[in-house]
């Protein structure tokens, strides 16, 4: 260890202690040894929209871009990620934390602030560990994302600028414990155990009378990933996956939220014979049980179809139809006069152009048009507001990773 003449000089002099000094230089190498396989990254996610017609209207079935942020310009969220992955090492050890600033935080976590109304939000925080039994088993520990789902929180990561219906239903976050193996190239599998179904750090499950649930009445989580391999052609790199998420949520919304609820999905990626254009299928659902003091059970469910295709390098087109149905009330009320099975449809279609003219910039102009196919009974019941059974709106989006 190399110590500088001004260190030498006071340890000389019995101002400090020469071990101690050693211990201190060997501490601060082994935290910066620590921090140097650390990754900070991120993102700062704007946009502008623009419906067409007059009035803030509601949007039913959508997330994170109604009334409060159309006509007119938005900043949607910051992300700061600090991260240090699994290396290759059969005990490896790693940690990732997401934390998010701005709107779009509070829509993402019910625990963020007081009542939901702070623009921060913990996304994720866990701790990863590596056990060598067999491939290696990767488990992660704290809050982590969601393992089922098509689209992602992040909207730069996802074929369209506006989420999907089928987002809307899905669960978002868990506080448990998560476990991923890989058996072969082209199958993995995750397992988990967490607090509740829906989002809120450290939140406690309740049962149907909004009474606490009891120890093992956790939230239970599987997942199964193929991917085709090469022997298969134009498919290589094909992804089939299938996940379910059952369990009881918090307290948040008693009345609906509290019961046992099961989230169902499956979604396909699959390359096509037409170089750069690429096909997406996506089917959702959620159902919650009618149990103890609640009645009534209900459910929902999404259809998606995404076509996405490469026109030139710099230039993808990515389009998504989707079909929504659910229990009456839901996304919106029929109203007087709905007869007895009435239930709320949503159609959706979504073009989006992303254009990359910016060095780590994604920039992209979306239309998308919305319809409800069983619109409102009542007359004063118009589920897209002024727009009775439709809106339309344009957005601009823009992202800068870092």
């Amino acid at each position: 260890m190399k110590l500088n003449q001004w260190t030498v000089g006071l340890a000389a002099a019995g101002v400090v202690s020469l071990g101690s000094v050693m211990q201190a230089e060997e501490a601060s190498h082994q935290v910066l040894t620590a921090l140097s396989s650390t990754t900070l990254s991120g993102y700062v996610d704007t946009s502008a929209i623009w419906k067409f017609g007059s009035g803030n209207a509601p949007l039913p079935g959508r997330s994170f871009d109604g009334p409060g942020k159309q006509d007119g310009f938005n900043l949607n969220v910051v992300k700061l990620s600090v991260s240090k992955d699994l290396d290759e090492g059969e005990w490896s050890a790693g940690y990732k934390v997401d934390l998010l600033f701005g709107p779009d935080a509070t829509g993402y976590n019910a625990s963020a602030g007081s009542a939901g109304t702070s623009d921060f939000g913990v996304k994720q925080a866990y701790v990863a560990v590596r056990a060598p039994v067999g491939n290696g088993i990767d488990f992660k520990m704290g809050t982590f994302d969601s393992i089922i789902g098509y689209e992602v929180f992040e909207s730069g990561s996802n074929p369209n600028y506006s989420r999907s219906y089928a987002w809307g239903i899905e669960p978002t976050q868990h506080t448990g414990l998560l476990a991923s193996y890989r058996l072969s190239d082209s199958i993995s599998m995750n397992a988990g155990v967490a607090n509740t179904v829906n989002p809120g750090i450290n939140a406690r499950a309740v049962d149907g009378q909004g009474r606490g649930a009891s120890e093992s009445e956790k939230t239970y989580m599987a997942s199964l990933v193929l991917t085709a391999p090469e022997s298969l052609g134009f498919l290589h790199g094909a992804t089939l996956y299938a996940g379910v998420v059952d369990g009881f949520n918090s307290s948040v919304n008693p009345g609906v939220t509290a019961r046992d609820t099961t989230s169902l999905y499956v979604g396909s990626t699959i390359p096509t014979p037409l170089e750069g254009l690429t096909l997406g299928l996506a089917y959702d659902y959620i159902g919650y049980s009618a149990q103890k003091a609640l009645t009534s059970s209900a459910y929902a469910n999404a259809a998606s179809v995404y076509l996405s295709y490469q026109v030139t390098e710099n230039l993808k087109w990515n389009n998504r139809v989707e079909y929504a149905w659910a229990t009456d009330g839901l996304w919106y009320v029929r109203g007087e006069g709905a007869d007895s099975d009435a239930r709320n449809e949503l159609l959706g279609v979504t073009s989006t152009f992303d254009y990359s003219l910016w060095a780590n910039v994604i920039s992209r102009l979306e239309f998308r048009w919305d319809s409800a196919m069983t619109g409102g009974m009542d007359p004063s019941s118009k589920p897209f507001g002024t727009m009775d059974k439709n809106a339309i709106s344009l957005a601009l989006n823009l992202i800068y990773k870092f």
